[in-house]
């Protein structure tokens, strides 16, 4: 009996131990730590922030959701819209091996990224042309070697938006704003301006947004759907170049970006205007 009782009150006692415990972990001493936006497989699938300091540039374009190194990057730093950003110059440019899944998961998508530029687009040679802000080269046998490809092309009076993408089956779509009605006027003027690209499945819309503003133009891809990009054959993801390569060249697929690219995000969600918006306002 004896026996008995002292096993009891060991279990009572073990049990009391165990309830304060608890009740300690219940209220942990927490600092005012952020949240995490965008959990684990979220619907942010690639982000740059260009914010690092050192003496590395390779660890100064370190995407934040997979903390994935850029492999290249011989883009100088400079001062962005929020901490530092990326300075773009003729044949240069940043280097990872993919933008991680979302070529893989994403059916419909949206590309946001911050952008300064002063006057008009040029390519590697000095003449005219295209200035890239992203593009996968490809092993699809596209003619232009690449699944996708974002540029911008004119100067501060009238500039061209132009999005191309090539899919599973080497079809392709361009999504462009360039006719003399629906280029942009002043863009390239030297500040921070916000661009946003969002694709919907549903409609196969693309719609773009300037400093928070959807612009009326909606393009489309027919009945298209899903974006259904073959991400098996891109090869490399560039940011601030096309998808050819060469130097001191006149080849508009090969020109590079000579500007200031910060805040790079790529979603596998279309966003909403206000949640555009919400980029723009807090400069992310």
């Amino acid at each position: 009996m004896k026996n008995k009782f002292i096993l009891n009150t060991s279990w009572v006692l073990a049990a009391a131990v165990m309830l304060i415990s608890c009740q300690k972990m219940d209220k942990p001493v927490l600092g005012d730590y952020a949240k995490d936006a965008n959990p684990p497989g979220g619907p942010l699938a690639f982000y740059v922030a260009f914010d690092g300091t050192t003496a590395n540039p390779l660890m100064n374009a370190v995407d934040s959701i997979r903390a994935a190194f850029a492999s290249e990057n011989t883009f100088a730093s400079m001062d962005g819209i929020k901490g530092k950003a990326v300075q773009g110059s003729k044949n240069n440019f940043v280097k990872y091996a993919k933008p991680n899944d979302w070529a893989k998961n994403a059916t419909s998508f949206t590309v946001s990224f911050w952008f300064k530029k002063d006057g008009q687009t040029l390519n590697n040679k000095g003449g005219n042309g295209p200035e890239y802000i992203m593009s996968f080269p490809s092993s699809n046998g596209h003619w232009s070697g690449a699944n996708l490809f974002l540029m911008l092309e004119g100067d501060n009076a009238a500039c061209a938006v132009k999005f191309m993408i090539a899919d599973k089956t080497v079809s392709d779509n361009w999504f462009t704003w360039e006719s003399a009605e629906q280029k942009l006027p002043g863009i390239l003027d030297n500040k921070w301006h916000h661009m946003v690209l969002v694709y919907s499945a549903s409609t196969s819309g693309m719609t773009l947004y300037l400093d928070g503003v959807a612009n009326p133009n909606v393009k489309t891809w027919g009945t298209h759907g899903n974006i259904n990009i073959d991400e098996s054959k891109i090869t490399e993801m560039r940011v601030g170049r096309g998808p050819a390569n060469g130097t001191d060249t006149d080849d508009w697929l090969a020109s590079s970006w000579r500007g200031g690219i910060d805040q790079l995000r790529m979603y596998t969600t279309p966003l909403t205007a206000s949640e555009v918006s919400a980029l723009y306002t807090n400069k992310q």
